[in-house]
């Protein structure tokens, strides 16, 4: 498997607005109402927010598996020295093969280069794919239950 790591581009707006849609929905299964999650997905995940969200570089990269988009990562520096994810999704059918580490990793060693000395996710209460990859990352929870921290390694 040929994993690669590069910038999202509004090329990639399709595919980052179906893993993302599916990603959440897993997320969130059993927390909200269907009419929610409908509602949910028709405002983030749709196809002119994506793009538009991409040319703001607020998707910052995808994964790619020879040439299919296997995963996605954006957000931005919040306030000097702090970095905050606000999406990151690997389609269910990459899961479990690094993926998410080198997206992690490419996005921070950016935030790095930019200054940040800490990092912020918010993660859905109960998201057992999401919440134990950032704690074996060195995320920590804090006061916020949905909110979690870390400390930039160098």
């Amino acid at each position: 498997m040929n994993i690669s790591i590069i910038k999202a581009t509004t090329e990639h707006a399709k595919e980052i607005s179906r893993i993302c849609s599916t990603g959440w929905r897993q997320t969130v299964e059993g927390f909200y109402s269907e009419e929610y999650q409908i509602k949910n997905i028709e405002y983030w995940y749709n196809h002119k927010r994506v793009v538009e969200d991409i040319v703001k570089v607020i998707y910052t990269h995808v994964a790619m598996v020879d040439k299919e988009v296997a995963g996605t990562i954006g957000g931005t520096i919040t306030e000097p020295g702090v970095s905050e994810i606000f999406v990151f999704y690997v389609d269910d059918v990459y899961r479990y093969k690094g993926i998410g580490t080198e997206l992690l990793d490419a996005f921070t060693k950016e935030h790095i280069k930019k200054g940040a000395t800490e990092q912020y996710v918010s993660v859905q209460e109960g998201n057992e794919l999401g919440i134990p990859f950032y704690k074996s990352r060195g995320f920590q929870q804090k006061e916020q239950k949905k909110r979690f921290w870390r400390q930039i390694p160098n």
